[in-house]
């Protein structure tokens, strides 16, 4: 393990530390206001350069980031660090969290080595809430990862992913300078799937129903499983005919419903971005009108400015269900598999997900095993090197 050239208790780290929290503030503060629901106070849990190169030989400060904001999804936290580490990744994961998280959940993170920096909580100006979803509420405060200017890289995933390949070239992808906001490269993502095979009615109008002609009705009906769906408007359907090229490249941003799932951001953190999140953010126009918050606005705001990368980058678990994109899935390509939807490998090791064909849940078993497979190797790594908290 690196080393840093000065003793965290010497005057030179000392007074790098306060340089580097005086820095952070101005140039945090230059995008807050009194209107702004943001606390940019730093705090001891700010993570600097130094402490960062203190737990491993960083390049070019790149990480990969998940943000925790309550215990139940510290378990998926844990074993998405461990299936990183599994594969062999030379880059450190920061448990991102909010002053929400309990002690005991840092305690946990710290058992582990898991780095964690906090980060204030994001809501929008209007108040806007998700009844039908939730675990939405939390989700505008992924958008800090934009503002992360200690890093060169940051690397966004959800906690309710694994990972079961080397990702480590996303660090190195191509991305437009942090100061360049107009460009087409602001960030990079995977599309959203827009097929909605659930038939959820909160989701999008153009997720699930359209103004079908009276042989659309009749084809529909003749298929149950398309009911309600509106496939050509999903970006993962065009790409049916050539399934291999779909495992090496995406469809341009525009494409489909033109929305991106925000389970996985490659991020140059930029407070010229961050500038604009926040305004977004605080103007209900744009809020109140996403069914999907983060993901929704960032496909406004930087709308034809972002880079798609293809679905083994934040392989949603649907994506594998017959008649959805089973075509162009690939077990032996999956680099990252997103486990949506509110019920997640560990919260039962049972599936009985509601509305789910016996066919379509076979799949998911499939995919949940992988998890509870990760999950079994880490506890039994743990308990060998004397963690035994029972996460």
């Amino acid at each position: 393990m690196a080393r840093s050239r000065h003793s965290v208790r010497s005057p030179v780290f000392c007074r790098s530390r306060a340089r580097f929290y005086a820095l952070q503030t101005r140039r945090q503060k230059q995008i807050c206001d009194h209107s702004y629901r943001i606390d940019f106070t730093p705090s001891p849990h700010f993570l600097t350069p130094s402490d960062v190169r203190q737990w491993q030989q960083v390049p070019a400060m790149r990480v990969w980031a998940s943000l925790i904001t309550n215990l139940n999804y510290l378990p998926g936290l844990l074993t998405l660090a461990y299936s990183i580490q599994k594969v062999g990744s030379q880059y450190p994961l920061v448990a991102l969290y909010t002053d929400a998280l309990p002690a005991s959940a840092l305690a946990a993170l710290d058992a582990r080595g898991i780095p964690a920096r906090r980060v204030p909580h994001l809501s929008p100006s209007s108040g806007k809430r998700y009844a039908d979803d939730p675990r939405f509420d939390d989700t505008w405060t992924k958008l800090v990862a934009f503002s992360l200017v200690e890093f060169d890289r940051v690397v966004l995933l959800d906690s309710d992913m694994i990972v079961r390949k080397q990702f480590d070239e996303l660090m190195a992808l191509e991305l437009d300078a942090p100061d360049n906001t107009s460009g087409h490269r602001v960030f990079a993502s995977t599309h959203a799937c827009a097929c909605n095979p659930l038939k959820k009615r909160h989701y999008p109008k153009n997720w699930y129903f359209g103004p079908w002609s009276l042989a659309e009705v009749m084809r529909a009906f003749v298929n149950t499983r398309t009911l309600f769906r509106i496939p050509e408007n999903c970006a993962y359907t065009s790409q049916h005919s050539s399934p291999e090229d779909a495992q090496v490249a995406a469809t341009p941003p525009s494409s489909g419903v033109g929305m991106l799932n925000s389970g996985l951001l490659v991020i140059n953190p930029s407070i010229d971005a961050f500038t604009l999140i926040v305004q977004a953010i605080n103007n209900p126009e744009i809020t109140d009108k996403h069914d999907f918050p983060d993901q929704g606005l960032l496909s406004e705001v930087f709308e034809g400015r972002w880079v798609p990368l293809p679905y083994i980058y934040n392989a949603l678990k649907t994506l594998r269900w017959r008649t959805v994109h089973d075509t162009i899935w690939r077990d032996d390509q999956v680099k990252i598999v997103h486990y949506i939807f509110a019920k997640k490998p560990w919260t039962s090791r049972t599936l009985d997900e509601k509305d789910v064909t016996t066919e379509w849940e076979a799949s998911d078993k499939l995919l949940h095993e992988w998890w509870w497979q990760l999950d079994d190797e880490r506890k039994r790594i743990e308990k060998e090197r004397g963690v035994v908290d029972g996460l």
